[in-house]
């Protein structure tokens, strides 16, 4: 069989499979379909160095979505995000009025649920900080890495970034 006709051939296969499908150009492999899925509670540690308002925020909407599927569930579920970026600034008590909706979001995040910040304490001192310097929803840890592998091996937390 040529080359030319093997593409003749599969080019006619290609076809008639989409016609079959009831596929057309915009949908040429159909549509998604959404699973039913159940997902029970779990513990999630989140490894947070974002650069932005925006990027800290879309983190805690995945937190809070989260939380919501996990339905609040303090005996089962537990979600500590693991601070150590450039969002640790928004967390200074010297910021309160800059980062006010923000932190009053992170802190109302706290009290609906098995959710908790950790701040790395060698990346609070990178920039300028001491624990004394951060609000008191979040607790200062002294280094972020070794909470997050200490998380994973020893209390069997799952990773997210």
């Amino acid at each position: 069989m040529t080359q030319c006709v093997r593409n003749v051939l599969v080019a006619l296969v290609g076809v008639i499979w989409m016609a079959g499908a009831g596929a057309d150009n915009a949908t040429p492999w159909g549509r998604a379909s959404l699973e039913a899925i159940d997902y029970k509670p779990e513990k999630v540690v989140y490894d947070v160095a974002v650069n932005s308002v925006e990027a800290l925020s879309g983190v805690l909407d995945r937190v809070s979505y989260l939380n919501n599927i996990y339905e609040a569930d303090p005996f089962e579920a537990s979600i500590v995000l693991v601070l150590h970026g450039n969002e640790i600034p928004f967390f200074s008590v010297k910021n309160t009025d800059r980062y006010r909706a923000l932190m009053q979001r992170a802190q109302s995040l706290t009290q609906s649920g098995p959710i908790e910040f950790r701040m790395c304490r060698v990346a609070a001192k990178a920039h300028g900080l001491e624990p004394e310097d951060i609000h008191g929803f979040v607790k200062v840890v002294p280094m972020a890495d070794a909470e997050i592998v200490r998380l994973q091996r020893e209390q069997g937390y799952a990773y997210m970034r």
